[in-house]
C-alpha cells in the first residue's frame, strides 16, 4: 500500500519545484509514522541549511552521524532507501493532496490538544482558547503568493486606485469628507472621549444610521444592558426624547415600529456581554452562530467599548502591564475586522488630565498608547460648558490613514442628548476654528450618501 505520507518525502527530494510549494506549510507533527517524522526532520534541516533538496546519499549519511536509538534508526534507514521517484505524479494533483493532508492532519492534532486541555494535561492553554485552536487548524491553506511585484504586477496596482472601495458611510458630511466616504472594510476606528461625552452617543447614532442604509449591524455591548442600547437607537429613529418612551402605549409603540421596519431594510442584533469577560474568540463564536441560526452577517460591529473587553491571548493580572494588554485587545478586534471583512467601530476613554483638555491628543488616550498604533482611524469627542449650552460637541482628528489628518482636523457637529442624536450644522459654525482645514467655506458634497442623508423617520408620528 502506496502512503501519500512517503509520496510527500519523495517529492521534497527529486521534485525541487513541490518542495517550495510546499515546505512552509509543512510540519513534523503531521507526520504520525516515527520514520516518516525522522525522515522528514532530516528533509528540512538539510534545505533550511544548503537552499537545496537532499540526495538519499545524503540523508543515509545525516541519519548515521544522528544519535537515534537503533529501533527508530534502522526504520527510518530503510525507509530513506525507498525514496526513489520512478514516475512524476500530475503537479496540481499532488499539490492539492498535500494541502488535504495538511488540513486533515492540522484539524486532528488540534482536537487532540483541546482533549488534552479539557482533561488539564496542557497548561498552557485555557479552556477559552480551544475554539482558536480549532479555527486555525480549519484555516490551514497553501497561499500561493509571495508579495507582490512592483514592475510586474503595475498593471493590476493601476486598477486597484481605480477600484470603487467598499465603504460604510457616516450620515454626517465632515467625518464622510475626512475619510473620503465613510470607513471601508478590515479597519479598526476609535472614539477618544472622556466619560459622559458621548461615545455610545456616537455609536448608537452611527449604528441607527447603517441599518437606515440596509446594512446589517451587529452591536456588541460589555458597559450596558442590551435594552438601553436599544433604547437610545429607539429614541433616534423614533424621533423621541428617551425619557418620553415609557410613556408610548404599548400598542403604539409595536405599530411604530412595524412602520420603521417597512421603511428600514436593515438588520441590528445587540448582543451583551459582562464587563471584562468577553474576548474575540467569544464574538467570532457569535458570528458562527448567528450566520448558522439567523442567516446574520454583520456590514459593520461596533464594540462598545475596547477597554472593557478582555484578551484571548492573555489573561488579566498575569504579569501583564496595561499598554500590552490593551494593545493586544486592539490587535486582535483589527485581526477580527480583517477575518470576517467588517469595519470595527469601538471607543476607549481619555486619561484623567485629558478628561478636562480642550484640546485632546493622541497622547490623552488612558491604559496604552498601543491602542493609537493599531487603530486605522481614531478622533476626540472634545464637549466643554459652552458646547453644551450650544448644544454642540468639537471632533478633532487624531490619526487617519484614510485622507490627510490635517484636513478639517477640528470641526463642529450638533447634538441632541434628549434624542441620541448627531446632525450637521450650519457652516457658520465651522468658521474660525483653530487648524479647521482649507476651504472650510466650501459646502461638501456627498453624492454617495445624500439620499441615504435625506431619509426622514421623524415622519412616524409617535
Amino acid at each position: 500500500m502506496i502512503r501519500l505520507e512517503t509520496t510527500i518525502l519523495k517529492n521534497l527530494i527529486h521534485n525541487e519545484s513541490y518542495m517550495r510549494k510546499v515546505l512552509p506549510f509543512l510540519k513534523a507533527q503531521y507526520f504520525t509514522d516515527e520514520s516518516e517524522k525522522t525522515a522528514y526532520n532530516l528533509i528540512h534541516e538539510f534545505i533550511s541549511k544548503y537552499n537545496k533538496p537532499p540526495t538519499n546519499e545524503a540523508l543515509h549519511i545525516t541519519l548515521q552521524e544522528s544519535n537515534l536509538n537503533e529501533g527508530i534508526f534502522k526504520e527510518t534507514q530503510d525507509l530513506v532507501t525507498t525514496l526513489v521517484l520512478t514516475e512524476q505524479s500530475n503537479a496540481e494533483w499532488l499539490i492539492n493532496e498535500t494541502e488535504k493532508f495538511c488540513k486533515d492532519k492540522a484539524v486532528y492534532n488540534a482536537i487532540l490538544q483541546s482533549i488534552g486541555v479539557m482533561e488539564g494535561r496542557d497548561k498552557n492553554i485555557s479552556k477559552d482558547g480551544i475554539p482558536s485552536l480549532l479555527q486555525d487548524a480549519l484555516g490551514v491553506c497553501f497561499d500561493a503568493s509571495v508579495g507582490h511585484d512592483y514592475f510586474e504586477d503595475a498593471s493590476s496596482r493601476f486598477d486597484f486606485y481605480n477600484r470603487a472601495e467598499t465603504r460604510i458611510p457616516f450620515d454626517l458630511d465632515f467625518f464622510n469628507k475626512i475619510t473620503q466616504g465613510g470607513i471601508p472594510n478590515k479597519t479598526l476606528n476609535i472614539a477618544l472621549a472622556g466619560t459622559g461625552v458621548g461615545k455610545s452617543l456616537f455609536m448608537c447614532h452611527m449604528a441607527a444610521g447603517c441599518i437606515g442604509q440596509g446594512k446589517n449591524v451587529l452591536y456588541i455591548t460589555l458597559e450596558m444592558a442590551e435594552e438601553r442600547i436599544a433604547e437610545r437607537i429607539d429614541a433616534n429613529l423614533l424621533n423621541v426624547s428617551i425619557d418620553q418612551l415609557k410613556n408610548i402605549p404599548k400598542t403604539m409603540f409595536e405599530s411604530r415600529i412595524t412602520k420603521l421596519n417597512g421603511k428600514i431594510h436593515g438588520k441590528l442584533i445587540i448582543k451583551e456581554y459582562p464587563t471584562a469577560s468577553a474576548h474575540v474568540g467569544h464574538f467570532k463564536a457569535l458570528l458562527s452562530e448567528l450566520s448558522l441560526k439567523r442567516t446574520f452577517k454583520p456590514d459593520i460591529i461596533f464594540v462598545d467599548y475596547l477597554n472593557i473587553c478582555s484578551s484571548s491571548r492573555f489573561k488579566p493580572g498575569a504579569g501583564v502591564n496595561s499598554y500590552t494588554y490593551i494593545k493586544a485587545i486592539a490587535e486582535e478586534l483589527r485581526g477580527l475586522a480583517v477575518e470576517f471583512n467588517v469595519p470595527i467601530m469601538s471607543a476607549t476613554q481619555t486619561t484623567r488630565s485629558g478628561f478636562s483638555n480642550t484640546d485632546v491628543e493622541l497622547t490623552d488616550t488612558s491604559e496604552s498608547f498601543g491602542l493609537p498604533a493599531t487603530a486605522d482611524f481614531m478622533f476626540a469627542l472634545i464637549s466643554t460648558e459652552e458646547l453644551e449650552k450650544l448644544n454642540q460637541i468639537m471632533v478633532k482628528q487624531l490619526k487617519n490613514r484614510y485622507n490627510d489628518p490635517t484636513l478639517y482636523k477640528r470641526f463642529m457637529i450638533g447634538i441632541d442628548r434628549a434624542k441620541m442624536r448627531l446632525f450637521d450644522l450650519e457652516l457658520s459654525a465651522q468658521r474660525n476654528i483653530q487648524d479647521s482645514g482649507n476651504n472650510q467655506d466650501d459646502a461638501p458634497d456627498f453624492n454617495i450618501t445624500k439620499a441615504f442623508n435625506k431619509k426622514d423617520f421623524s415622519s412616524i408620528k409617535l
